[in-house]
């Protein structure tokens, strides 16, 4: 077989395999950026221009969240915010409405301990998204219906909602323990 005839074979042969070896990559950082994201990967991906630009931005997110200084609590903290978590739930029987807003505080105070900035709701979404995504909706509908309720316009059920919403992510970021993702892996 002459030098030419080989390259003519080889050369299509290698770049089927450098194309193939790109779709396996594109693909599993797909998979693993779905699976770490949960329905927020789905959701971002929507909102972007493209599914390219939806997970640049998820990339962008787990860059600023490698940046934070995320911490666990000491077993005394975590006993006073638990204490504190049942303090709200009994108000809420007399107050829901000051229920869900001391639930709402005391949730952006527990993140600002763990180390999360909590300035901006939009960026505390993007943060708790690398590592919580799967209980990001129930924050964002909690903290709706907060909003609702500041206008008296949340009915009992959707205070009683917002309460088990709160307490969903509250729950993740009390029994975390501050591990980052890597430690984790």
């Amino acid at each position: 077989m002459s030098t030419g005839t080989l390259l003519a074979i080889v050369i299509p042969v290698v770049v089927v395999l450098l194309l193939i070896g790109v779709a396996v990559t594109l693909f599993m950082r797909r998979r693993r950026l779905r699976e770490q994201f949960g329905p927020e990967y789905d959701r971002t991906v929507e909102a972007a221009d493209s599914r390219t630009a939806g997970e640049r931005d998820l990339k962008a997110r787990e860059k600023r969240h490698d940046a934070l200084d995320i911490k666990p609590l000491d077993e005394g903290r975590r006993e006073r915010y638990r204490h504190d978590w049942d303090d709200v739930q009994q108000e809420f029987v007399d107050r829901p409405e000051a229920a869900v807003h001391d639930a709402d505080r005391l949730v952006t105070s527990l993140m600002h301990e763990r180390g999360y900035p909590t300035e901006d709701f939009d960026q505390r979404l993007k943060d708790l998204s690398v590592e919580h995504g799967s209980t990001l909706k129930h924050y964002r509908e909690a903290h709706e219906i907060d909003t609702l309720s500041t206008q008296h316009k949340a009915s009992t059920e959707q205070l009683r909602g917002a309460m088990t919403n709160y307490r969903a992510l509250f729950d993740e970021l009390l029994t975390n323990g501050g591990q980052s993702r890597h430690a984790r892996a």
